[in-house]
């Protein structure tokens, strides 16, 4: 980086001898006016910083993972050319670890009376909203001894949206979706209660489907077949509380749970179900209701994109409250929570009636994979010792899930990678039976 003001002369005359010289402005004047004017001069023509007029433009999301281009615009409305390195400052967690210094530093050079562009590339390591901090402009004279520096505010924010690592689960649950919705060359016995048309009977159907209407009409027995129910109602509950900021893996077990549920809400929509979300600790974080089906994961995706796990203990009481306000009317509550023994028993079971008797409910949990790994370690005692914690952990984990199962719950627990597709396939068991 080059030296300012007094620095940058010192370092110019650095081979005069120390004696002749004081170290004072007076001294450097008197052994060398040269040099002193040609610095002055340099100051003179460097262009200046704080009229300079600065501007964005570019993306304003991107998903975790990936990058977004940021275009700051330069003008320079001075008589001076600008010969300039500029930094373009962002939280740390706009990039990622280690990358910030060569990409948020720029040179340009911008010829009196017009304008350049430069592009910063962020990479969020992190979820939510980036906002920009400032721009650090330092303007260089011609011989490059003096330097005019100053700052300016050009505020621009970029939403960081959850990766929906999921999605390619999304084609087979859509397949297997059309399977049951009739619109496949698979003849499935739907359960539902919506008819879709007639067919022949073939042993093994259930004698209540015949229609003896139209059997009298033709020769053969004719049965009725069936399809899911459409336009059901599916809420998506969020446990915001302590233990969803626990980390599986690299995540916390809020971003796993997310995950999940982006895919559930794009299955249920593409089956015509209507789709809202409620996030909730000790209050409300989140609650989007009414989007129609082309607008729902866009919307759930945004509203998630600034979601974070709360250090506070999970109000269960409150949770159940707000989640029967939020679904008037029978629905599919999906309550994407812990199974911890303490918060499940202590919490949720009290107050699970209230939920079980106007609704069906589905509960989905993210396992850790490392307790499976440590169950089956062995070799030496510590292995030993880590894998009955972990047999325990994961009986304790079982036993909760009974307790649930005992009040007509729903249970699903797996690992952040297997728990969109097992919570998907949940979903589609429950169009199958006609428990939506």
């Amino acid at each position: 980086m080059a030296l300012t003001g007094r620095a940058a002369l010192i370092a110019a005359l650095g081979s005069v001898p120390i004696g002749i010289w004081d170290p004072g402005w007076t001294g450097i004047l008197a052994v060398n006016a040269p040099l002193a004017a040609a610095c002055a001069c340099d100051f003179a023509l460097a262009a200046p910083v704080r009229r300079l007029l600065l501007s964005r433009s570019g993306d304003t999301s991107a998903r975790l993972g990936e990058t977004a281009d940021v275009t700051l615009t330069v003008t320079n409305p001075s008589s001076r050319p600008l010969r300039a390195r500029l930094r373009d400052a962002w939280p740390p967690s706009s990039w990622q670890p280690g990358t910030e210094t060569v990409a948020s530093r720029h040179s340009l050079t911008v010829p009196p009376g017009e304008r350049r562009r430069v592009t910063t590339r962020l990479r969020p390591s992190r979820r939510g909203d980036r906002e920009a901090d400032r721009v650090t402009i330092r303007s260089y004279g011609p011989l490059g001894l003096f330097t005019r520096q100053g700052t300016h505010r050009v505020p621009w924010t970029v939403r960081v949206l959850p990766p929906f690592t999921s999605r390619k689960h999304l084609p087979s649950k859509l397949s297997r979706l059309r399977e049951l919705d009739g619109r496949t060359s698979v003849l499935t016995r739907g359960e539902g209660t919506e008819f879709d048309s007639l067919r022949e009977y073939v042993p093994g159907d259930d004698t209540r489907s015949i229609d003896w209407r139209a059997t009298a009409r033709q020769s053969t027995v004719a049965v009725r077949t069936w399809r899911p129910e459409r336009d059901r109602h599916i809420l998506l509950v969020l446990d915001t509380g302590r233990t969803s900021a626990g980390r599986v893996g690299d995540a916390p077990r809020l971003d796993a749970s997310m995950d999940a549920a982006l895919l559930l809400a794009a299955l249920a929509s593409r089956a015509g179900d209507r789709v809202d979300l409620l996030a909730y600790d000790r209050r409300v974080r989140a609650l989007l209701q009414g989007r129609t089906a082309g607008d729902v994961l866009p919307s759930l995706v945004n509203a998630m994109a600034t979601l974070e796990p709360e250090l506070v203990e999970t109000d269960a009481r409150g949770l159940t409250a707000t989640a029967l306000r939020s679904a008037p009317r029978r629905s599919l509550i999906v309550l994407l929570t812990t199974l911890d023994a303490a918060p499940i028993e202590e919490g949720l079971l009290p107050v699970l009636p209230q939920l079980t008797q106007r609704h069906t409910v589905l509960v989905a949990s993210v396992a850790d994979p490392h307790v499976s790994t440590m169950a089956e370690a062995r070799g030496h005692t510590d292995a030993v010792y880590e894998a009955a914690a972990a047999a325990q952990a994961q009986s304790e984990r079982r036993r909760t899930a009974d307790q649930l199962r005992r009040h007509g719950v729903t249970v699903v627990d797996a690992t952040p990678d297997e728990l969109p597709p097992a919570l998907a396939d949940a979903y589609l068991e429950l169009k199958t039976a006609g428990r939506l």
